[in-house]
């Protein structure tokens, strides 16, 4: 079920006819029409995207942007999911002006359907247009014999919360959002090395990922989540847009713990996917992926119940800036260990 991955060189990848009643909803009553997104939509796209988050977010007493880049710059969210997904997006059109007025990604994977990252332009919130979306990927998700489909939303956002709790998703794990704002010279050892205590993680255990380690990050994820997503961390691995960085925690007996995936970019810096056995594992990779971001600010999300993580969290000297919640329509298993959800890739 899961979908080929097309490079974002094949010639194919953004025309508009590419994908034949997959992602068009056509109603002569709606004013708006409904199709996937493609290439010479960017522009309206990011500017949509950019305005829409900012403008949310100053109305709900954020206090700055969300998006502290250009608005070119959020181009990342379609470059980084046409390159895995081609075509898995629905965006919604102002039939009179022919404007973009909503659109939203979604994720195809072997075990499970992702909604994605959803805007809809302010001067059409209230009209029915996410509503629209959403129910276009459970119909998505239902006809094409998938078991959930998962996203992570804001707590804070309850038109959002509603929007996703009418139609059947259920609340599954509260994170706590925080960001760090990380030194020049990092040294985020303090805590994660205990070196004295027996068995004690090591540090020098965290190595970059390798493609040879893509299978053994998939049987990880469905042992701790119940989920997998090769396609992504071998993305992540080969990283053709340089963006993105994948780690792994390399047990005594050469087998995986856990894996961290990173995104830097000027709209997002965020760790996370991250997927661990264990607190101490998720810490060690969580105290080596801080040094990719010396100088500047990272965000995350821990779950609110691993404690060790959010303390030493906070040792580091994070602040909370939100809440989110991972909610889930259908099956869902409960965790075994560590999940860290990302905004880009989110797969999860």
């Amino acid at each position: 079920m899961t979908p080929e991955i097309k490079s974002k060189d094949s010639p194919d990848v953004d025309t508009r006819d590419n994908y034949p009643g997959r992602n068009c909803i056509m109603s002569d009553k709606s004013p708006f029409l409904y199709r996937c997104l493609c290439a010479s939509d960017i522009s309206g796209y990011t500017d949509m995207l950019y305005n829409s988050f900012n403008s949310w977010y100053w109305k709900h007493g954020w206090g700055k942007d969300y998006f502290g880049c250009k608005p070119a710059e959020t181009s990342v969210f379609y470059d980084i999911y046409n390159d895995l997904s081609p075509g898995y997006s629905i965006a919604a059109f102002d039939k009179q002006t022919g404007k973009i007025v909503g659109a939203c990604f979604y994720h195809p994977r072997e075990t499970h359907v992702s909604l994605g990252i959803m805007c809809v332009h302010q001067d059409y919130w209230g009209k029915g247009i996410g509503r629209s979306m959403v129910e276009h990927i459970l119909n998505f998700t239902k006809e094409n014999g998938y078991k959930s489909c998962r996203l992570v939303g804001s707590a804070i956002n309850m038109n959002s919360f509603s929007l996703y709790n009418r139609c059947g998703f259920v609340p599954r794990v509260s994170y706590n959002d925080m960001v760090i704002n990380v030194p020049k010279a990092p040294n985020f050892m303090l805590g994660v090395n205990p070196q004295d205590k027996p068995g004690g993680l090591r540090i020098d255990r965290v190595r970059d990922a390798r493609l040879s380690d893509v299978g053994k990050m998939g049987e990880l994820e469905m042992e701790i989540s119940g989920i997998k997503r090769e396609m992504d961390y071998r993305y992540a691995i080969e990283n053709p847009r340089k963006i993105l960085h994948a780690m792994v925690y390399e047990n005594s007996q050469n087998g995986i713990d856990g894996f961290m995936i990173s995104v830097k970019h000027p709209a997002l810096n965020m760790l996370g996917p991250c997927v661990a056995r264990s607190e101490e594992a998720a810490v060690a990779l969580m105290s080596r992926g801080l040094e990719r971001f010396a100088g500047t600010w990272v965000l995350f999300l821990i779950p609110m119940e691993k404690r060790k993580m959010v303390e030493q969290a906070y040792q580091w000297g994070a602040v909370n800036v939100e809440t989110h919640l991972k909610q889930v329509w259908g099956e869902f298993q409960p965790f075994k260990g560590v999940n860290m959800p990302s905004f880009l890739p989110e797969t999860r």
